[in-house]
């Protein structure tokens, strides 16, 4: 079992579902991104999900784009995530995961790349644009290395599709909530849960919904039939508005959503 298969299990054995929060590295700076990771750990994030800024963050929303091109501006450099990786899993045994656009992996090398996010304590990898069919050599390092290889799974995804990163992920599949960009949404289409569904046929066990999740209420509602609810947009926002002292306070709020009966596996 993986850091991130135990997190989750420790979240199912609780009774409740896993709480799983993004920030990008290097926002605003390098070392206020390393405190703000760590203080999502001290106030209820079961899982830690860090973005290394990209020049073309195609699935972004402008909160994010905003926030990982301040973090390029301040000259933020790939060894840097590897830092903040080493000092966060120092400071907090909740699992950290990177979730990261494809190219600066292939140009950093793969394997390179997964063994010194191995060495600085990373957990896995979450790829929103390759596909498992063209991460050969990323299937081949993870299975090497014991990283996590999380896949995306969209509502409009076929069953071939869904079949394939169900058999091709470990740790969770990323269940996209509704079509489009990430970003703060008034509710979250039916669309998640018909997926996460789909999902449990295909033999998923850990399905965590992403995009458009906001509030403690949404992550109640996701919880009622995923395992894990993802949330960016609003911690990003926090810490740009206030700082550490902000992100804590909407952190602990989001987190009291988390407590909720788990959809049973067992069909």
């Amino acid at each position: 079992m993986s850091r991130v298969d135990a997190a989750i299990q420790k979240t199912r054995d609780a009774g409740r579902g896993a709480f799983i929060g993004y920030l990008p590295v290097g926002f605003p700076d390098l070392e206020t991104s390393i405190k703000a990771a760590i203080t999502l750990a001290e106030n209820g994030v079961d899982i830690i999900e860090l973005g290394p800024p990209y020049s073309d963050p195609v699935m972004d929303g402008l909160v994010i784009q905003q926030a990982t091109q301040a973090a390029l501006a301040n000259g933020f450099k790939m060894r840097d995530l590897f830092t903040a990786v080493r000092e966060i899993t120092a400071a907090t045994d909740v699992p950290v995961v990177v979730m990261t656009y494809w190219n600066p992996v292939m140009q950093y090398g793969v394997d390179r790349y997964a063994d010194d996010l191995l060495a600085a304590g990373g957990a896995g990898l979450i790829t929103p644009d390759i596909t498992p069919e063209a991460a050969a050599d990323w299937i081949a390092a993870s299975e090497r290395t014991g990283l996590d290889r999380i896949f995306l799974a969209a509502p409009s995804s076929t069953d071939e599709r869904l079949e394939l990163v169900a058999k091709s992920s470990t740790g969770f599949v990323y269940t996209v909530s509704t079509m489009g960009i990430t970003g703060e949404r008034a509710s979250l289409d039916q669309a998640a849960r018909t997926l996460v569904a789909r999902l449990r046929d295909h033999g998923v066990q850990n399905a965590c919904v992403g995009i458009g999740i906001s509030t403690a209420d949404q992550i109640a509602g996701v919880i009622d039939y995923a395992d894990g609810a993802i949330v960016g947009t609003a911690l990003v926002r926090a810490l740009g508005d206030g700082g550490l002292p902000a992100l804590a306070d909407v952190t602990r709020n989001l987190a009291a959503g988390t407590p909720s009966a788990v959809r049973s596996h067992e069909n």
